[in-house]
């Protein structure tokens, strides 16, 4: 099935559950007007209360998905106003205040005659990074002028496009135009006597666009760290800033935001059930498969290569535990999680049934936000395993073995394809002086400085690996040499400028780099092709180093 045909499938079935959801919405709306109707201001119902609450919770989750988000926004207010009651633990209000939430709930069933669907269904983009394509856009809200420019050059110099802003005004009157892909925040701004985090929380527009920030501050004052966390921020950096340490932030930040959608494998006897679990996963961004037939799960895992299973604990033919007990006969999958989905709600029968291959229990009935969060959290947990075991813990770069695995799987397709792929060998120049002279923790400052340009300014299907030491492995799929000199030399051209600062004393380092490429080589290994690069590589250093040379023969 093509991406089309597919996004077809899924639009229609989802249309479906739209039209059973509007049937039932009027209905509950009407229940929720009732229920708002039987509560007295003198002596509020804690158990109305919650129950309300509990249903406007669940509309202001749900309209959004099923086509109304005008629906949700409405119903968000109200929700809120009940939530506070609760936290408060209020005994009695005012009839003004009880009046104003009688009049919304029937404002937002009125308005239901009046909105409209979002016919179309949205499935997350790629936002990846290409050569020649638009880079990231970075906000930098910095009152210091000199030190803005500072920080713009060098954030510009990893490929970033930078806006400085001044003032929280300016940032104000833009955000409610644009967002930015990041921002980039001093905490303090001297002049309006501001807290920064404090002015974004007052943004509807900042917190609604859910952009990652990143906060820096010249003093480590614990409450504007924890007006950081309550926004969600990604980061906190002290000045004077760690310019290439930060810029290894913003990448992670980036690459967890365009990684490939996580894909997950449903098994559930109740058909209509499962295919609603899909088409929530689906809508948010995952690749999720039904399995009907348990006697195929082996067939269905190997092809599809799931992230996570969902799986029912009681089915006719085959149990949970049992099916999970199959998957934990092969080596490759004694790590994949599995995460059974059932209403049953003893205690004791899930322990059992976790005891005997899964990782997790989840009881029904489960809303779709809650469902999408502990898909999402475990597969991530999942990742970061996975890179814990073939990433480099310095730079998050593959490995070693990791990236001679990746090249050898990429110079075969190549072939297979007849297409041109270019492996590069890039070196640190005197390195080996930066550590005698700075010490090896700024040799490790250079290090992941070189990571986080090569991470940013490839395109995302290249792969990075780092060799060994100060030395990086760059595949390019689908790349001619020409193509990839120019790629690499606007890098070495852009690392040159980079400065890292030891103490008081400022310095650059430059990179030398071979290429060789699959072209005129029908039955090249992937390993001759790393020795003709490195040879490459040598060629550059001997004549002079801070150059980019293809190999000899080419």
């Amino acid at each position: 099935m093509t991406d089309k045909q597919l996004a077809d499938d899924v639009a229609a079935k989802i249309a479906q559950i739209r039209t059973n959801y509007t049937k039932q919405l009027p209905q509950e709306l009407l229940a929720l007007e009732k229920l708002a109707q039987t509560l007295q201001a003198n002596n509020l119902d804690a158990d109305t209360i919650y129950n309300l609450h509990q249903r406007l919770h669940k509309l202001t989750g749900s309209a959004g998905t099923f086509g109304l988000p005008s629906i949700s926004l409405m119903s968000r207010p109200i929700e809120q106003c009940l939530r506070s009651w609760q936290e408060q633990q209020l005994q009695q209000i005012s009839n003004q205040a009880l009046q104003q939430l009688r009049e919304d709930i029937n404002a937002l069933r009125s308005s239901l005659s009046q909105v409209k669907f979002q016919e179309s269904l949205y499935l997350p983009e790629s936002n990846s990074h290409s050569v020649n394509g638009k880079p990231q856009h970075i906000w930098l809200v910095e009152d210091d002028t000199l030190l803005g420019k500072e920080l713009t050059n060098q954030i510009e110099s990893f490929g970033y496009q930078v806006t400085m802003f001044s003032s929280l005004k300016q940032v104000a009157k833009s955000i409610q135009q644009e967002l930015p892909d990041l921002m980039l925040v001093d905490v303090i701004f001297s002049e309006e006597n501001k807290n920064s985090t404090e002015v974004l929380q007052l943004m509807p527009e900042f917190i609604e666009g859910n952009c990652p920030v990143i906060f820096m501050s010249a003093h480590d004052d614990f409450q504007s760290r924890v007006h950081a966390a309550q926004l969600g921020a990604e980061g906190f950096f002290l000045k004077p800033l760690d310019v290439p340490r930060l810029m290894g932030k913003m990448v992670d930040i980036f690459e967890k935001r365009q990684s490939a959608p996580p894909k997950v494998l449903i098994i559930d006897d109740d058909e209509s059930l499962a295919q609603h679990y899909r088409l929530i996963l689906i809508s948010a961004g995952m690749e999720a498969e039904v399995l009907d037939q348990p006697e195929n799960i082996i067939t269905v895992v190997n092809s599809f290569n799931p992230e996570l299973i969902l799986m029912d604990l009681y089915m006719p033919d085959y149990s949970g535990p049992e099916l999970a007990g199959v998957l934990r006969q092969f080596e490759s999958w004694h790590s994949l999680p599995i995460v059974f989905l059932s209403s049953e709600t003893n205690l004791d029968k899930q322990i059992s049934a976790m005891q005997h291959g899964a990782d997790d229990f989840l009881t029904k009935p489960i809303s779709d936000s809650q469902l999408v969060s502990a898909v999402t959290v475990r597969i991530v947990r999942s990742r970061q395993l996975l890179a814990q075991i073939t990433r480099d813990s310095l730079t998050g770069l593959l490995k070693h073995s990791a990236i001679k695995e990746h090249l050898d799987i990429e110079v075969k397709r190549s072939l297979r394809n007849k297409a041109t792929m270019v492996v590069a060998m890039l070196d640190i120049d005197h390195f080996k002086a930066v550590n005698d002279t700075y010490g090896h923790a700024v040799g490790d400052v250079v290090i992941c400085s070189v990571a986080a340009i090569l991470r940013q300014r490839l395109r995302q299907y290249d792969v990075v690996g780092r060799y060994g030491g100060e030395e990086f492995v760059v595949v390019l799929p689908d790349c001619d040499l020409k193509s990839a000199h120019q790629i690499l030399d606007e890098l070495r051209i852009h690392f040159s400028k980079i400065k890292f600062r030891h103490h008081d004393t400022f310095f650059q380092c430059t990179l030398s780099g071979g290429l060789a490429s699959t072209e005129n080589h029908p039955d090249i290994q992937g390993t001759e092709l790393l020795i003709e690069a490195d040879k490459a590589c040598y060629l550059a250093k001997d004549q002079g180093r801070n150059l980019i040379m293809p190999a000899q023969d080419e």
